[in-house]
């Protein structure tokens, strides 16, 4: 199978919260692949960070790919609302679904002609109703912190996981971006790399950085470098 490519997604949440379309900017100096969007309810964990209406204002700032990471107890309801204010992939949490409840996400956003991926917590495991439906996904996503904030330290007890279903993702031939969330810096994202991510998230490692545009080509450059250089 072909190698997935190497993908830097900035997590927007991390830069000035009043100026995120500066942050937009940041990001495509860079060079970075997809924006990473972390919606957080207050209920699926502790954080209340933007809705809708803040993906809608910053659609028409960027041609980027919107990666929206719906970190929410209820997506059903808002799911029709993050569509029309511009997402590109949806990404809900495997810890609020079972079969039934991702069939009819599915059903939605595919009938929107969007993609969608799951994203597990570092203790959650991937459920065996999602093993049936990886070929459905166009992404999973790993944390490697618990949700809520930025700016915390990766969890590396998350690695055998990241490993596993990489190796799984290949038996299968999928074409899977393997997205890994948390913590992801300079110093770390070549380890990440090299047990199988291909799209690297970075809060702080962009946005806190003295350079965000320079940090962006240099975590595609050691992930490259890790992954042989695709």
């Amino acid at each position: 199978m072909r190698m997935m490519p190497t993908r830097i997604a900035p997590s927007i949440l991390a830069y000035d919260l009043s100026n995120l379309g500066a942050g937009l900017d940041i990001a495509a100096r860079g060079g970075a692949d997809q924006i990473h969007l972390d919606v957080i309810d207050g209920r699926f964990a502790p954080n209340i960070t933007f809705g809708p209406g803040t993906v809608k204002a910053l659609r028409p700032r960027s041609g980027m790919k919107f990666d929206t990471h719906l970190m929410i107890a209820e997506p059903r309801l808002y799911i029709d609302k993050f569509i029309e204010a511009g997402s590109d992939l949806l990404t809900f949490q495997a810890e609020v679904l079972d079969a039934a409840a991702f069939d009819l996400l599915y059903s939605v956003v595919r009938s929107r002609g969007k993609e969608m991926g799951l994203a597990l917590k570092p203790e959650t495991q991937l459920p065996d109703w999602a093993l049936d439906r990886l070929d459905r996904l166009s992404a999973l996503l790993l944390l490697t912190v618990s949700p809520g904030f930025s700016g915390q330290t990766m969890d590396k007890r998350v690695f055998p996981k990241i490993e596993h279903l990489s190796s799984l993702v290949a038996e299968r031939g999928l074409k899977l971006d393997l997205e890994i969330d948390g913590g992801i810096d300079e110093g770390n994202v070549g380890e990440v790399a090299k047990r199988g991510g291909n799209v690297f998230v970075a809060g702080a490692g962009v946005y806190g950085r003295p350079d965000p545009v320079r940090a962006i080509g240099e975590l595609r450059a050691k992930a490259q470098s890790a992954r042989g250089g695709s």
